[in-house]
């Protein structure tokens, strides 16, 4: 069923209205009235004849008629029987405003799940528990309690908190924003954020989607449904939660580095959604994507009526990773003709403390017709001479929505009658220019991201078979983890380069082992017990010669005995030394919610102690790992390593690929962690130095 009755319905019954104004009964009767609702309002109240001048029913049977959309505010022990009832009675679509349920516990848990499950034997949907109501402006529809009915507009609102539901309307309120739907999801026991989005996305009124969230129902559904939605228009989210209080310990960096945030994130990057990270940048995304066109590029443009607030914007542009815009000459010798000689015709162009109006609207004409300009940041500070009022009307009139133009009328009271005016005229305003910038650096990515070519998955030759081997045996003993040995077979089997080596089991087939690889060699304990081997001393790297590997061989196990007693120890790797180059690192983490999410950072300093990673969900494209290596704020050391030629950034990418198509092959695998990869000058192959793996229990 689709859920067109929630947002049309031809008529609404409020089951549980109250006379008591404050009573959430009232409220809702009274917030439905108010809208407008020109469809048939049935009240039902046992205990009243009339609420409001309406007539009241004891029950919905006693009306008599069918009701599309039935509102119930009755207490929790009553809600069961009030939902039997609509249904009985022919109720399309139901919204529980009711509280009291799995917040509070087993109890109200289990009264929810009875609510679903009568609900869809009967082939009925259900919003809420536990929710403040549905709005749609289109339709004159006030099912809520919100307080607040919005303008009529083409933002539609869902959040799983009604609170933020109603300081969402207020906002829009304040600033003219308008409102085409709000959906309060509550404990979103029936109907939730996928339903929404995938039906918000068809949905004609519905510009942008912003979202509340603080849980997701089901990663892999939630991404299909978000990337369909955001392919259609822009989706902003809110995820709260997700703070790394909890983490677990994990025996690798790429679990470790891996908490829960970086998974919604990873999830957000991939369906296209624009990730706010807090309640002013969730409004501030959602307005700039109302009502301004995407840019067309990351140039921007700076109009100021003052040298420090101009500086601030263009700092905050680099900061973004966005350019300031390098004027055509031709805009440059319009701006001289048409500005004061004191004025700046360049980036940022100060147009003087002294600025009429007439001089915004030239600068924003000129700059409007330059290509090199992709979207204008308008910046007003007050000052004796400043027209606010005049000045944002004039601006309003100049733009002519070819590219995006925000504003950040900076101050108080002195600007504010400017403020009103961008709200009137449909130009986002913000408090200062860093949020102005952080709004279109968040309009520029959505634009990279809908204009993304095609998703394009390169599927490796590989051997599974020898795979799926090795995993099988692993588990069939009851291990759970894959150390060095066995982990470098299995990504031999996806095209990874391994160094030469074997097991030695005594002294004499280590110096066999090294002499038939090759010196310089490296020792390494085998345990399924030590993980961070050199912690324990189970390294020993750059051994020349078979005298070399006795004495190590022989100090290894020393100190092996004596660090870890109860080890259980298979032998000593023997290996051939791999050729110096740039230590990065990479793996995969199975997260629960969204699958195998890979992990990419610079070895050393840069993730220990920067935690400078970036991640992203499986499978990936070539461009998505080529882009996931450019988000690390390392990744000009990648470009020029010490004053040497780069490294191979596409050997990179192709190593996340094979990572991605093993996670993809084989969900019995959680974990995997390369570390390190041993990366060289472009051409050459880089090599896996060290491996682990952990496997599902089952």
């Amino acid at each position: 069923m689709n859920l067109d009755v929630f947002f049309t319905p031809r008529s609404v019954a409020v089951v549980g209205a109250s006379r008591t104004p404050g009573k959430v009964g009232h409220d809702v009767l009274a917030d439905l009235l108010a809208s407008g609702f020109k469809g048939e309002i049935v009240v039902v109240n046992p205990e009243t004849d009339t609420i409001l001048n309406l007539p009241c029913y004891p029950d919905l049977q006693s009306y008599g008629r069918q009701v599309d959309l039935a509102v119930i505010v009755v207490p929790r022990d009553r809600v069961l029987e009030a939902i039997r009832e609509s249904i009985d009675t022919g109720v399309q679509a139901i919204v529980v405003i009711s509280a009291g349920f799995r917040e509070l516990g087993k109890e109200g848990f289990e009264i929810e799940k009875k609510m679903v499950d009568i609900c869809r034997r009967r082939a009925v949907r259900m919003l809420g528990p536990n929710c403040l109501g549905i709005i749609n402006t289109h339709h004159d529809l006030n099912a809520s309690f919100a307080g607040r009915y919005p303008e009529k507009g083409s933002i539609s609102i869902l959040s799983q908190s009604g609170a933020v539901c109603a300081a969402m309307l207020d906002l829009c309120s304040t600033r003219h924003l308008g409102v085409a739907k709000m959906i309060s999801i509550g404990n979103k026991a029936d109907i939730n954020e996928i339903d929404l989005l995938s039906w918000l996305a068809k949905d004609e009124q519905t510009k942008v989607i912003i979202g509340y969230l603080e849980d997701i129902s089901a990663g892999e559904e939630f991404v299909k449904a978000a990337e369909a939605a955001a392919a259609e228009k822009p989706v902003v989210l809110m995820k709260s939660g997700v703070t790394p209080t909890g983490l677990k310990a994990a025996a690798s960096h790429t679990g470790a580095l891996a908490p829960v945030d970086s998974a919604y994130g990873a999830a957000f990057r991939r369906s296209g959604v624009v990730q706010a990270e807090n309640f002013e940048a969730l409004f501030d995304f959602s307005a700039a994507l109302a009502l301004q066109p995407l840019p067309r590029g990351d140039r921007v443009l700076i109009i100021t009526n003052a040298g420090g607030p101009g500086t601030m914007a263009a700092d905050a542009v680099e900061k973004a990773g966005l350019r300031v815009a390098i004027l055509d000459n031709r805009t440059i010798t319009l701006l001289r003709e048409k500005l004061p000689r004191e004025s700046a015709v360049n980036n940022p162009i100060d147009v003087l403390g002294d600025a009429d109006p007439q001089r915004y609207a030239a600068a924003i004409e000129s700059a409007q017709a330059d290509d090199s300009v992709d979207a204008i940041l308008l910046i007003m500070t007050p000052q004796t001479m400043t027209r606010p009022a005049e000045t944002a009307l004039a601006v309003a009139a100049a733009v002519d929505g070819s590219k995006p133009v925000l504003a950040s009328f900076m101050g108080g009271k002195d600007v504010l009658p400017g403020r009103n005016e961008l709200c009137a005229a449909g130009l986002p305003d913000f408090d200062s220019p860093e949020r102005a910038v952080a709004a279109l650096r968040a309009m520029h990515h959505y634009a990279l991201w809908k204009n993304r070519p095609p998703r394009q998955i390169t599927h490796f030759r590989v051997n599974r078979r020898r795979v799926e081997r090795i995993i099988t045996r692993r588990l069939r003993t009851g291990r759970h983890t894959i150390g060095e040995i066995k982990g470098k077979d299995i990504l031999s089997a996806y095209g990874f380069k391994i160094p030469n080596g074997s097991l030695a089991i005594n002294q004499e087939e280590a110096v066999e082992i090294a002499e038939r690889v090759g010196y310089p060699v490296a020792l390494k304990i085998a345990s399924p017990n030590i993980i961070h081997k050199s912690d324990m001393g189970g390294i020993q790297l750059n051994l020349a010669n078979s005298e070399a590997v006795e004495d190590a061989y022989d100090l290894m196990m020393l100190k092996i005995s004596k660090r870890a007693p109860e080890a259980q120890i298979d032998g000593i790797y023997v290996e051939q030394m791999i050729p110096r180059g740039l230590e990065v690192i990479m793996g995969m983490n199975r997260d629960p919610q969204f699958g195998p999410m890979l992990m990419f950072g610079l070895g050393g300093i840069f993730i220990e102690v920067l935690k400078d990673v970036a991640f992203h969900l499986a499978p990936i494209t070539e461009a998505e790992a080529i882009q996931m290596l450019k988000s690390t704020r390392s990744y000009s050391m990648l470009e020029n390593r010490r004053d040497k030629h780069g490294v191979d950034i596409n050997a990179i990418a192709s190593g996340l690929q094979r990572i991605s198509q093993l996670a993809t092959d084989f969900p019995q695998i959680t974990e995997i962690d390369i570390n390190p990869f041993i990366v060289g000058d472009i051409g050459s192959e880089p090599v896996v130095a060290d491996v682990h793996l952990t496997l599902a229990r089952i």
